[in-house]
């Protein structure tokens, strides 16, 4: 798919298709006025006739419009203006595409980038405008022996801003809009993948592919006899059930000019399958628990996005690969682990593993000096209870940090909701045989999981995202979203200072 950004009138396209908004109730938008006058009143005679209301979504293709260039027009119903806001942009974005995909417009000028989004400039726009498109024309088909083809699929899509002047601005959003888009569909196709194929060593043979093409990146892996020498004996357990070894990737992206500049941290949950181990859990939709490495594919993700855009920061990103089974030899309700960090942990419940992983993860990176750590992990259902399936849960005790990440979920439309860490709820991961459990009950799980991840970043600021309910969806459209890939990547893009839009007026 190929995109570009232009800036001219209407009537001087010559396109397959051009795509102009009509706001409710038959009003029409700026550009589309335009397009009115130069056919001599065309369009607003068929609107009179009631073909189109102008409400959010509504399609109607013209063909051969009198004096007008292009072959075709799709006006978009966008409703009421004043209401027009950044989710009903999204919507519009994905009907107008599907539309345009099939019905044969193999390419396309589009002008609904130059409508007014409460809050968003042009660069949000255009960026968005294509990170939905590239979501919206996603498939994972690459295990199907007959694969549904479009006839003619759109293959070319031009955005139109108002002035020469932005210009500029819409092609760094189109940059960085592919780069996210890149990444986004990688950490699909990875946790797309089903478990017979992705496993722990498939990760990171998917990290080395990276690697070969991008420079700026190095990766290595550590195995279980090498974890067994550092002492992480708890990440060690969760894997033992399995037949697939645990292997923990390390993706190291140099991008600064100065050679002493702390590394970004990002760890990935990759349970590449959960079945609860001995706790083992219902068999319905566990099918779907391929997608609880989706933390180690969001990382994958978010890295190669980085390497695109070749941001000038430092980041390591950590897949912490592994798989939970249930075996003779896998570990028990009642087992106490030593951790990398010497805290013990006494295991209530072997399907509360993915903290178990990350607790040595998270001590690892000690060694890296990190300037930050934050760790993303398909971690509770009961941050899907909590949030649903829009917010991703954030837990941390350093509030610049958090308000970091917050505003990039903001910027990028891959939104996070703040969480309490207070003491309190700390209280309920005591044991009377370990220095704590793994599992501090039913109330205020999502919480407790974070509070228990806390005790082992106290050496550097840190954050916690659970995407359990925003990193795949489930039912007749089951499949990885690729978040949080757009929520880090921007939070990188902030970090290293990159500039990016105007100012949203």
């Amino acid at each position: 798919m190929e995109f570009s950004v232009k800036s001219g009138s209407p009537e001087k396209q010559r396109s397959a298709c051009i795509v102009v908004g009509v706001y409710e109730p038959r009003r029409l938008s700026g550009i589309a006025e335009q397009l009115d006058k130069i056919s001599e009143g065309y369009i607003s005679n068929l609107l009179r006739r009631g073909d189109l209301e102008g409400k959010p979504g509504q399609m109607l293709l013209l063909h051969h419009v009198p004096n007008v260039l292009s072959e075709r027009v799709l006006l978009v119903g966008c409703g009421k203006e004043r209401e027009l806001d950044e989710r009903q942009y999204k919507q519009i974005i994905t009907k107008t595409i599907n539309t345009l995909n099939e019905t044969g417009s193999m390419e396309a000028v589009c002008f609904l980038t130059e409508l007014h989004v409460k809050g968003r400039d042009t660069y949000w726009k255009v960026r968005e405008a294509l990170e939905t498109t590239q979501n919206s024309l996603y498939s994972f088909d690459v295990l199907k022996t007959r694969k549904g083809e479009t006839r003619r699929p759109l293959r070319k899509l031009v955005f139109n801003v108002p002035t020469r002047r932005e210009l500029t601005v819409g092609e760094r959003a189109i940059e960085h809009g592919l780069a996210i888009s890149s990444g986004m569909r990688l950490c699909r196709d990875v946790a797309n993948m089903p478990p017979n194929i992705c496993n722990p060593a498939y990760l990171a043979s998917q990290a080395r592919q990276l690697a070969e093409i991008h420079e700026s990146l190095t990766v290595s892996t550590i195995g279980e006899e090498q974890m067994a020498k550092l002492e992480m004996n708890s990440y060690l357990a969760v894997g033992r059930g399995s037949h697939n070894e645990s292997v923990m990737t390390i993706m190291e992206y140099n991008g600064s000019a100065k050679g002493n500049d702390k590394p970004i941290v990002l760890i990935g949950k990759g349970l590449t399958f959960d079945s609860g181990g001995i706790s083992l859990k219902p068999g319905e939709a566990m099918d779907e628990m391929k997608y609880d490495m989706g933390g180690a594919a969001g990382v994958i993700g978010t890295m190669k996005a980085l390497c695109e855009m070749k941001l000038p920061i430092n980041v390591i990103g950590i897949l912490a690969g592994c798989e939970n089974m249930p075996s003779s030899n896998a570990y028990r309700p009642g087992d106490i682990l030593t951790t990398m960090s010497g805290q013990t942990v006494e295991v209530l419940n072997t399907d509360a593993e993915g903290r178990l992983v990350l607790c040595d993860v998270l001590t690892y990176v000690e060694r890296f000096d990190p300037e930050l750590v934050v760790d993303t992990a398909t971690l509770t259902g009961a941050c899907v209870v909590a949030l649903g399936k829009y917010a991703s849960g954030l837990f941390s005790a350093h509030n610049p940090l958090a308000h970091e990440l917050l505003n990039a979920g903001e910027q990028s439309g891959d939104r996070a909701w703040r969480m309490p860490l207070w003491d309190e709820y700390q209280e309920l991961l005591e044991s009377p045989f370990a220095d704590m459990t793994n599992l501090g009950g039913r109330a205020g799980g999502s919480i407790t999981a974070a509070c228990f991840l806390s005790r082992f970043a106290k050496k550097y600021h840190w954050a916690h995202l659970d995407v359990a309910g925003t990193a795949w969806n489930s039912g007749v459209n089951k499949g990885s979203t690729g978040r949080p890939v757009p929520l880090l990547t921007q939070f990188l893009i902030n970090r290293a200072g990159v500039e990016q839009g105007e100012k949203s007026a």
